[in-house]
């Protein structure tokens, strides 16, 4: 068992990792980094998991044998988890790179879950954004929004991070908050609430990533490589098994003090504090990038979600499908012009509601 540190060194250590000085006007995240090796294991397809020297880059492969993936040694209860990513360039529809927390391998029909999926496209189309949102199993309910982003996320790294407090999960893409979902007491088990375990996987997903499946994987253009650096895993561990997490032993009691010291300074990090500054550019990230809102998808979900701020002006740009009118939908970043064309979290939309977003 790993030792833990006591409740108020892990607090004071989160104090000082997640403050920073201003930057663009907006708190920068300034995490300590870590070796592969310090914080992660190989998961599957380890033939096609390629780690740099100095061993803080990994490079996750998809070929016609198999994706890849690693995953966290050690299962956390809240946190602020990133990594900064290239995506695989040029034709990679079919192709989803995801940078996730689940619990889904101890929690099989209640697990949590917290996703960035990034859903490749034909040559010339941009990659789109997935975030996910689910707590006890809770994936009928969807809870996915889609963006495009404003910069080519294949030609350098760019940083995703995720926070997870239990007031809240917020996304970041370059520490600007792209989304945020409080906890809503009607929410009940759909907040994410146990601990997880932070993964990175390539995988095919040609049955529906790309235009609810029209685009498969085309392994002519393979192998497909992403690539994650600056890996930065923080919060407070959880040793397994978790299911022994609520037995009262000394040992449990230690870990829960430890958790609920590391949660109240999490809350008070700038990490977590949503300033008018930061809500200002969600506002504007949100307004000129997301295609895709489960919030106003009202032919899905005719009852609204709890959690769901609707913004009346956001709502008149959206259809009741969630997604964004074509006639106000903007392209991503051009790549080349098009050519010719010779497992994870998702496929909860239909193959016609993919193709629509």
């Amino acid at each position: 068992m790993a030792r833990l540190l006591a409740p108020s060194a892990v607090a004071l250590l989160l104090l000082v990792l997640l403050a920073a000085p201003a930057v663009s006007g907006l708190p920068a995240i300034n995490v300590t980094t870590m070796a592969f090796e310090e914080g992660y294991a190989p998961l599957f397809g380890h033939d096609n998991i390629l780690r740099s020297a100095d061993d803080r880059t990994v490079s996750l492969l998809l070929d016609r044998s198999t994706g890849s993936g690693f995953i966290s040694s050690s299962m956390y209860h809240h946190g602020f988890f990133s990594a900064s990513i290239k995506l695989p360039s040029d034709y990679t529809a079919g192709v989803v790179v995801a940078f996730y927390m689940s619990n889904g391998d101890v929690f099989e029909k209640r697990h949590d879950e917290l996703d960035f999926e990034f859903l490749g496209n034909i040559r010339g189309r941009p990659w789109r954004v997935q975030t996910n949102v689910y707590g006890n199993g809770s994936v009928s309910r969807g809870r996915e929004e889609r963006y495009v982003l404003p910069f080519d996320p294949t030609t350098e790294f760019h940083r995703y991070s995720i926070l997870w407090t239990p007031a809240a999960v917020a996304f970041y893409v370059d520490d600007v908050p792209v989304r945020e979902v409080r906890r809503s007491p009607a929410m009940g088990g759909d907040f994410p609430s146990k601990p997880m375990a932070l993964y990175a996987t390539v995988w095919d997903a040609s049955t529906w990533a790309t235009s609810g499946g029209r685009y498969r994987v085309n392994y002519r253009y393979g192998p497909f490589v992403a690539s994650f650096t600056d890996l930065a895993l923080l919060g407070c561990r959880v040793d397994r098994p978790v299911r022994m997490v609520t037995t009262p032993t000394p040992g449990v009691q230690q870990q829960a003090a430890a958790c609920a010291a590391a949660d109240a300074a999490l809350r008070a990090s700038d990490a977590a504090v949503m300033t008018v500054e930061k809500l200002q550019a969600m506002r504007r990230f949100r307004e000129q990038n997301m295609v895709y809102s489960y919030c106003y998808d009202t032919r899905r979900y005719p009852d609204a979600f709890p959690e769901c701020d609707v913004v009346e002006a956001e709502r008149r740009r959206f259809k009741d499908s969630g997604h964004l009118r074509l006639a106000l939908r903007r392209r991503g970043p051009r790549r080349s012009r098009p050519g010719a064309v010779a497992r994870g979290a998702a496929g909860r939309a239909t193959k016609k509601q993919a193709a629509e977003i």
